[in-house]
């Protein structure tokens, strides 16, 4: 099985917050069988942390929602933090606020001086009040950031006014950042389309290249030879650039987008690619 676009790193790796027995439940054989070019979410996390050393920050505070994604994004973007050399004042839920108050919480915050505010997890109309609990009382000299379960429609309608200026890492790059054999492909998309592709439009068509190769490379029908060639990739040059598959299933691209909120919108215009150090 071959994806462009999941994320969930249980699927594939041995890290906290993993349901139990993952990822070896899924390969009872122990032969892995599941390969991706979609980074996971423990990436994000470590993304973010590399673009707010990027912009700047020296003092980060982190919250989560207690949710297993959001955990996920923010233990690594702790540690990344950590690793580039910025100071992690706490990583605590968010959710400990009573009745929709986070008073207590963003004093806290203010207190800590931090000036990236990272938030692992998604985002509803609670979780709009905290965004606006942060605006109002750091401002805008604060960074706010979060992965992609804030990218939404769902995040601006719920933050509303306090949405401005937000950061979000994507688990990828945009078709139109791509250069060599992507860019062409970003030209004749648009030509064949009239639009903008998809955001895992690119990855899917990869994808889908991969796995041909591999057939052709097997040279017959038989499922373990093209599953040993698709593992087998290596320093492939297609359109996401030169890349490979890990032991794991995993990809070696772990360059993502971050966004950032404009005018009250997310805006394609601002998209900045980062990566986090090894």
């Amino acid at each position: 099985m071959i994806s462009p676009a999941n994320t969930y790193p249980g699927l594939t790796k041995n890290i906290p917050h993993n349901a139990p027995n993952e990822p070896d439940v899924y390969y009872p054989d122990c032969k892995r069988n599941y390969v991706r070019l979609a980074a996971t979410d423990d990436l994000q996390g470590a993304n973010a942390a590399a673009f707010a050393k990027q912009i700047g920050a020296a003092s980060t505070f982190v919250l989560h929602d207690s949710d297993q994604y959001g955990q996920i994004l923010a233990d690594a973007f702790a540690a990344e933090a950590t690793h580039v050399g910025l100071q992690v004042e706490v990583e605590l839920e968010a959710t400990d606020a009573v009745d929709g108050d986070y008073g207590a919480l963003v004093e806290k915050i203010h207190q800590s001086g931090a000036n990236v505010v990272y938030w692992g997890g998604f985002m509803n109309d609670q979780g709009g009040g905290l965004w606006q609990a942060l605006r109002s009382m750091l401002g805008q000299d604060v960074a706010l950031m979060g992965g992609d379960g804030i990218d939404t429609p769902i995040f601006l309608n719920a933050a509303g006014w306090a949405a401005e200026g937000t950061y979000a890492t994507f688990p990828g790059v945009p078709a139109s950042t791509l250069s060599g054999k992507g860019a062409d492909w970003y030209q004749r998309y648009k030509q064949q389309y009239h639009g903008e592709p998809d955001p895992y439009a690119a990855y899917a068509y990869e994808a889908m290249n991969v796995a041909l190769s591999a057939i052709e490379r097997a040279g017959n029908k038989d499922r373990a030879a093209i599953r040993d060639a698709v593992f087998a990739t290596r320093n492939y040059d297609g359109i996401l650039g030169n890349w490979s598959f890990t032991p794991t299933g995993d990809t070696t691209l772990t360059m993502m987008a971050v966004s950032r909120v404009l005018n009250g919108r997310w805006d394609d215009r601002s998209v900045q690619v980062v990566q986090a150090l090894p």
